[in-house]
This record gives C-alpha cells, sequence and structure tokens, in this order.
C-alpha cells in the first residue's frame, strides 16, 4: 500500500464530490453501486436498496444456460419491474456461443447492461470451469467478450479479479483481459483487487486500482473489495480515481449505504434508521420476497437478510436467533411485532 491510499476511515462527516459516470451510453449519476450477489441481489433486494439511494444494480449471477430455458428459475433470476433501471444483468459461463446467446436473451428482456463474470471464487464455479477460473483463460475470456459484444446492441461489461493466485505477481492475466476487452468493445470493467485464490482474504490492493484507472485514464472502470462502510465508498473513490465503488456485503441488512454515502459526501452525518423504520422496512421485503418466490419459499428466503438486518437492531444477537428460527410469513411478523415497535 503507498503512503498516498492510507485508507482514512471515518463515521464522521467528511464533504466530498460524487461525479456522474457512464457505461456506454447509460449515465449514472451516483458512482456507489450495488455489486452483483448470488442469492441476494433479486429484484426484491435490488428495490429495497433503489428506495434507499442505489441509482445503480446489478442482479444475482445467472448461468448462462439458466438465461436460455424457459421456466421458474429463468423468470425468478430475469426479472425485472419498471422501477429496476438502469439495471445489469451478470452471466456466469465459459462458452463464447452460448454466452453470447444468453446474452440476446437478457437483452431482450430489458436488462440496461450485459456483465460478463470472470470473478466468482466459489469452489462451485471453479471446479466447473467458470467465474474466477477463467483468470487462467484470457485467451478464452476475449473470445467471450467478443462474441458477446458482436451479439448484443447494449453496453457490455465484465467483472475480474487482479490474478488467479498469488504467484501472478504482476497480474498478467489481468492486463491481457482488461486490454483485450476494451480493444473487443468492452464499456466497463470492475475489479476487484485480490487474487481468486485469496477470496475475501486479506485487504483488497487499491494501490493496483489506482494504477489501472491511471492507465485506462478514458474508460469506465469500477473498484470492488473493502467497500464496507460508507466512508470506505468515498475513500476508494478519492484515494484511487476509479469512476464508480461498488458495495457488496457491507450494504447486506443496511439498504440506507447508499444514503449515508451521499450523507457523508455532503457533509451531513449518514442516516440512522429507526426501529420504526426498519420495520417498515422488513414488512416490505417480506411482501416482496413471497412476490418472488410465493409464500413457502419466500419466509425461508428471507431468514438470510433477517440475520443480516439483526445488526442494526440493539440487541443483534437476540434478533438474529429469532430470525434463524422463521418459517412462514407469520413467523416473520411475529418477530417483528416483538422486537421492532411501531
Amino acid at each position: 500500500m503507498s503512503p498516498g491510499l492510507t485508507r482514512g476511515y471515518t463515521d464522521g462527516a467528511m464533504a466530498s464530490e460524487l461525479k456522474p459516470f457512464r457505461i456506454g451510453p447509460v449515465r449514472v449519476d451516483f458512482p456507489v453501486v450495488l455489486a452483483p450477489m448470488a442469492g441476494y441481489t433479486d429484484l426484491a433486494y435490488r428495490l429495497i436498496c433503489r428506495q434507499r439511494g442505489a441509482e445503480y444494480c446489478t442482479s444475482e449471477m445467472v448461468l448462462d444456460r439458466c438465461a436460455l430455458i424457459h421456466g421458474k428459475l429463468r423468470s425468478r433470476l430475469l426479472c425485472l419491474d419498471p422501477g429496476d433501471h438502469p439495471v445489469g444483468g451478470q452471466l456466469i459461463g465459459n462458452e463464447p456461443e452460448v454466452m453470447a446467446e444468453a446474452a440476446r436473451a437478457m437483452e431482450q428482456i430489458g436488462f440496461d447492461v450485459v456483465d460478463l463474470n470472470f470473478a466468482c471464487p466459489v469452489h462451485k464455479a471453479l471446479s466447473r470451469r467458470r467465474g474466477g477460473h477463467m483468470m487462467r483463460e484470457s485467451e478464452q475470456v476475449l473470445r467471450i467478450v467478443r462474441a458477446v459484444r458482436a451479439a448484443v446492441d447494449c453496453p457490455v461489461t465484465l467483472k475480474v479479479r487482479r490474478s488467479f493466485d498469488e504467484a501472478d505477481r504482476e497480474c498478467e492475466a489481468f492486463w491481457r483481459i482488461a486490454e483485450g476487452a476494451f480493444d473487443a468493445g468492452a464499456d466497463a470493467l470492475t475489479l476487484h483487487t485480490r487474487s481468486v485464490e485469496a477470496k475475501y482474504a486479506g485487504r483488497a490492493d487499491w494501490e493496483l486500482l489506482a494504477r489501472v484507472k491511471g492507465h485506462f485514464a478514458d474508460k469506465t472502470i469500477i473498484g470492488s473489495g473493502d467497500v464496507l462502510r460508507p466512508a470506505d465508498a468515498l475513500a476508494m473513490l478519492e484515494q484511487t480515481g476509479v469512476d464508480a465503488a461498488a458495495v457488496a456485503r457491507g450494504c447486506l441488512g443496511n439498504p440506507w449505504f447508499f444514503r449515508q454515502t451521499a450523507d457523508l459526501a455532503a457533509g451531513r452525518e449518514p442516516y440512522r434508521a429507526s426501529l420504526a423504520e426498519q420495520r417498515e422496512l422488513l414488512l416490505e421485503h417480506l411482501e416482496a420476497a413471497c412476490k418472488l418466490y410465493g409464500r413457502l419459499r419466500g419466509p425461508r428466503i428471507m431468514r438470510k437478510f433477517g440475520i443480516k438486518y439483526a445488526r442494526l437492531h440493539p440487541h443483534p444477537k437476540e434478533v438474529r436467533m429469532a430470525f434463524v428460527d422463521v418459517k412462514s410469513p407469520e413467523d416473520w411478523r411475529a418477530v417483528v411485532e416483538e422486537h421492532y415497535p411501531a
């Protein structure tokens, strides 16, 4: 970490200018974006975040073949809403022709941007030569980017990591992919500056983000990694010069993250949601989940969200344990009634 990237984290008010950025023709006025998270950034949570300040969101990671097979899974994963724009749809796969066909399907459904995942570090993706595994196959990555770019008119972006493992200290695969992708017409690149092998251990290398943005000064670069608090988002933007900061784990259970970041940038104290507001959100999210998944599955899906939401409660451990036992809409409402007064 260079002396210039000190990561001056603070929860106090700090004035900072937030600039709009573009993904091709898509203008985004707020440069802190909701990153794709499997199992979390479904339509319900995207809308929850948008209502609290997120302007640009990306869907859950979707397997290319799932985007092509009509059925309940496809309908849920690729579900959109008039209020869910601009939105990126993220695809994962390893075959250029299939990825291109899936990208066309996403564009036809109404996604504003198609995002290609070459970064996922989970074992299931790696064992099937998808996601982060593709950092070992830079030429195949570029064949996919070229195929997708030729297949759609909407912007095409990609998410990558600095390298597959720590042995690639010079990030040679990343630089080949980044140069080739932009040459092929990619509209933006999201870089998570840990290796695939490292997953989420250690600190993200923001110094690399600064070098990448300096090299691709006229391209859209989105930073990813260690944006856990609103102050982190501002620090990344200011210290690295990237066009936008992507927040993932940092906003789980706290969809007010985006509003809080805007407050900090304006020199205001970050917004704090009251228990009454948290109650309203919890009931709103339950209804959205039941609409998306059904009354039987929706509450079970919501358990993981409840565990995250409990962090904002004065008694997080007690509330977390209560949400773990939820099996029905009635169970969820009972937890809310007991712990979140109107």
